[in-house]
């Protein structure tokens, strides 16, 4: 019987022998597994490259092609360069609650996946409803309806602890890559397992953390007269019963003994060293890195190409795009968003498009559908765009100028009520102007699609995310919070100008586009105005949409910059040194 193995049956026997009735006595059960002794420590450089190339596992709620996916891609390509070396291939797993369709475009075939029932977060943990009874509903300390709750989470704890220690032992898995489970609370049983399973194991842990429960949310006593409420608010809900808090407190984030923790930011960094007593030298950043794709040269025929290829996606494989009238569609949004397909909308229904016409206005957001994204303000600066005589001159003077705002990533179905706010906007920009002006401004969302059957047919490539962004006269991100802002990033290597908010942490744009660096290494970028839109901004906005070729000199500029400072050699080198300190710990326990 291997070591793991052993060790994997005692803890089963531990925590299967507990009678939970309280969340105290989840504490207590955790304090005796994380004092445990742990696995005899590596001695050798050589003893622990054989325990880590015997294969590493990211764990994340679910898989898409959000943000996070992507950066968790890149990760695991980094690794392979690290250890695939003589023809050995590192063994690499992906486990998660859920893996979506569009989980193919970033996740490569040779990855092993690995689906854990119920583990995904937020309203997809169980429909929601013990996300809500924690983070939502009064769960007063000491009643009978926190015992009960205690004694559920406990029973869900107990199933993921099996679910992801049978895998791990099946698969002789020694590092786990947790990415947001332990700080942004989802789904607080699987990350009870997780600190259960690790320290059990004596897994070592690289902890990426993109976002914490503490970013836009703060308890109501902490808040500034007059202080708006955050977006995380709610994970402070049950603040006053202290023994669930405890527990919360303890595990977000989780100071695991054979974990480090690796931050896209470094506020991020600093708190867990100032509040949370993290030791400095087990906690690290790690930026992203760019794929030399983005960099590449392209013409105005290119684009077209782009376009039309994303005109079939929208068309669901017609040679002619036609709208989906706005009415329609928000009779059509509860089905709709079940079933989220491309669509392109219109004032009017059945209006032909074509993408590739020379004044195609093409605004892009490259986010999902979020509140925190505030999708709804591109469309207040396309009214204001209406209001401002130099735009609206060349809109109404030549009639084949059309401008479309897309959206290119899901809807989260927790999140409907944003998307409703994003056609409530739209119909007011619509009702705004006249109706010979609203019928060439246009709503699309292609919901992470970057292919169609159709593109067999045509012998079209599918598209990537670099040829996304080469849809875009302009890039908008009015975002109000950000771990990292990589819209910025991408947009600017692919040489297309963005108009971006000074989104929370200020630290964080402040990182990301270079704020306190040598001008060379700086992003330049147009603000998108917090207050009102200024006859200044306005032109800028303008000239963006209209007159690109004043903005060449910075496209080049920015295209130089990113260049500098985000490479994948840089996210390689990373990784190597989050395995040095593992290992350091090792050899100095």
């Amino acid at each position: 019987m291997s070591q793991m193995v052993k060790l994997y049956n005692q803890l089963l026997n531990r925590v299967e022998g507990t009678a939970v009735r309280c969340w105290e006595d989840i504490c207590n059960v955790l304090d005796e597994v994380s004092n445990t002794e742990l696995v005899p420590p590596c001695h050798s450089e050589d003893e622990f490259d054989k325990l880590i190339k015997k294969g590493i596992a990211f764990v994340t709620y679910e898989y898409g092609i959000d943000g996070v996916s992507i950066e968790v891609s890149k990760y695991a390509k980094s690794l392979e360069s690290i250890y695939n070396k003589e023809g050995f291939d590192l063994p690499i797993h992906f486990i998660g609650g859920d893996f979506k369709p569009k989980a193919d475009i970033v996740l490569k075939p040779r990855w092993a996946r690995h689906t854990i029932q119920h583990m995904n977060g937020w309203s997809k943990w169980h429909h929601g409803q013990w996300f809500s009874k924690l983070y939502y509903e009064d769960m007063p300390e000491g009643s009978a309806l926190s015992d009960t709750i205690s004694k559920e989470i406990w029973a869900q704890t107990l199933d993921f602890i099996r679910q992801l220690g049978d895998y791990q032992v099946a698969n002789d898995i020694s590092c786990i890559i947790p990415v947001n489970i332990p700080t942004n609370p989802g789904n607080f049983a699987i990350m009870l397992a997780l600190c259960f399973v690790t320290e059990a194991l004596g897994t070592y842990v690289i902890s990426s953390n993109h976002d914490y429960y503490w970013e836009g949310g703060k308890h109501q006593n902490d808040r500034e007269p007059n202080e708006e409420p955050g977006v995380r608010d709610h994970f402070f809900r049950n603040h006053d019963n202290k023994p669930f808090y405890d527990l919360f407190k303890r595990i977000y984030p989780w100071n695991g003994r054979r974990w480090i923790q690796v931050n896209i930011n470094t506020p991020q960094s600093e708190k867990l060293v100032s509040k949370f007593d993290f030791d400095q030298s087990r906690v690290f950043e790690l930026g992203t890195s760019i794929s030399d794709k983005f960099f590449t040269e392209f013409d105005q025929e290119n684009v077209k190409g782009v376009r039309n290829r994303m005109s079939y996606i929208f068309s669901d494989g017609e040679h002619t795009l036609k709208t989906t009238s706005v009415d329609d569609f928000h009779s059509d949004l509860d089905n709709w968003i079940c079933n989220q397909k491309p669509i392109f909308i219109g004032h009017e229904g059945d209006t032909i498009v074509d993408l590739t016409q020379d004044h195609m206005i093409y605004c892009l957001q490259p986010t999902r559908v979020v509140g925190r994204k505030r999708i709804e303000k591109d469309l207040q600066l396309i009214q204001a765009l209406m209001d401002y005589v130099p735009f609206r001159r060349e809109f109404d003077n030549d009639d084949s100028y059309q401008l479309v705002l897309h959206i290119t990533g899901p809807v989260p179905i927790e999140h409907k009520d944003d998307l409703k706010r994003v056609i409530k906007a739209y119909r007011k920009l619509c009702s705004y102007i006249p109706s010979e002006v609203s019928s060439r401004i246009f709503l699309a969302f292609s919901v992470g699609n970057e292919y169609h059957p159709s593109f067999e047919k045509m012998n079209f490539k599918r598209l990537c995310i670099e040829e996304l962004y080469r849809l875009a006269t302009v890039i908008l991100f009015p975002s109000e919070t950000e771990g990292r802002g990589l819209p910025i990033i991408e947009s600017s290597a692919g040489g297309i100008p963005i108009i971006c908010s000074r989104y929370f942490p200020e630290r964080v744009f402040d990182e990301v586009i270079g704020e306190d660096l040598p001008d060379d290494e700086r992003i330049h970028y147009t603000l998108f105005p917090e207050e009102g839109f200024t006859l200044e901004f306005l032109k800028q906005a303008c000239d963006l949409m209209i007159h690109q070729s004043k903005y060449n000199n910075m496209k080049q500029h920015n295209k130089c910059a990113v260049r500098l400072r985000y490479s994948s050699e840089m996210v390689r080198v990373k990784f190597e040194t989050f395995f040095e300190t593992l290992m350091q710990l090792e050899l100095c326990t």
